[in-house]
């Protein structure tokens, strides 16, 4: 497996949640909260995290309608990760984020996370579960796409005996 930390962003109009896998790709974990100021501040900020901590790949939550539909937000987030990847040239990753945010706070109810500081944390929590849902279709699309070659491969064999 390729070494290189991935990132997941959950952007919000407010804030920007940001979750960090570890460098071998196993692990998620909420790295910081990124108070939106305006979008060459916010793009800049992510920038120097990007460098900073040697990501490789970029996940972000894209906010579609519960139907599936791409909301007006959906449509901006869009236009945001296409600007990070123009100009980081990484690869940027849109994934289907609905549910996350409620998931975040189921989260955080079962850690008994004060109300207080939720909003401190709710927009990484949501970053680490776009994070690991992405992380997790990739390593089952890795294995299924193992197990097909290891298929054609055991039908090759018999074709031959």
């Amino acid at each position: 497996m390729a070494t290189g930390r991935v990132m997941a962003l959950d952007v919000g109009k407010v804030r920007v949640g940001v979750a960090l896998s570890d460098p071998l790709g196993y692990t998620a974990q909420p790295l910081l909260t990124l108070w939106r100021k305006n979008r060459n501040d916010d793009l800049r900020s992510l920038l120097r995290l990007i460098r900073k901590h040697e990501v490789v790949e970029i996940v972000v939550g894209n906010p579609l309608h519960l139907s599936g539909d791409v909301s007006p937000w959906a449509r901006k987030v869009q236009e945001f990760a296409d600007e990070i990847r123009k100009r980081t040239a990484l690869p940027v990753h849109l994934w289907d984020e609905r549910l996350s945010t409620r998931a975040a706070h189921e989260i955080l109810n079962e850690a008994g996370h004060d109300q207080k500081v939720r909003k401190y944390v709710i927009d990484q929590v949501a970053a680490v579960v776009i994070l690991r849902g992405w992380m997790e279709a990739k390593e089952q699309s890795a294995a299924r796409a193992a197990l097909e070659q290891n298929d054609a491969r055991e039908l090759k064999v018999h074709k031959e005996e």
